[in-house]
């Protein structure tokens, strides 16, 4: 994880997760948020596992999309940047064409060091076109 947004409404600590992943080249990924899947009890948990946590750097190399087709726009003055130490598990039901996750749901912490996080984008960018990268245009496995 690499930071949190705003919470909105009732909701208390925080919003939705921010995450990401390492690509090949060791550069930590946007891979979208998760806000659904957390109790009361698990976003006061979080929030404190994160306060230590806190940076005011960015710790992606590419900002995330400000917006996208599916959910609300990302506010960055409203997020909350963390150093990539957590790890979530969670759950998803499918990639988007600009490999974010979709529809994805906390299921909770593992221990596990955050660089192993690896993933393989099923959707290449079109300046990285191979004949295999062609074939793999199908969705995530969940």
């Amino acid at each position: 994880m690499v930071g949190w947004t705003d919470p909105e409404g009732s909701r208390p600590w925080l919003g939705a997760l921010l995450l990401a992943y390492y690509d090949p080249d060791g550069r930590l990924v946007y891979a979208g948020r998760a806000g659904t899947g957390i109790d009361h009890a698990e976003l006061e948990r979080l929030w404190q596992r994160f306060q230590p946590l806190a940076t005011s750097d960015m710790p992606l190399d590419v900002p995330p999309p400000r917006d996208s087709r599916f959910g609300s726009p990302l506010v960055l003055s409203r997020v909350h940047w963390v150093r990539p130490k957590l790890v979530a598990e969670v759950k998803y039901l499918t990639g988007t064409e600009d490999n974010l996750l979709r529809q994805v749901v906390y299921e909770g912490l593992r221990d596990k060091p955050a660089p192993e996080v690896r993933r393989v984008v099923p959707y290449p960018k079109p300046s990285e076109p191979t004949r295999s990268a062609a074939r793999s245009k199908r969705p995530l496995p969940g």
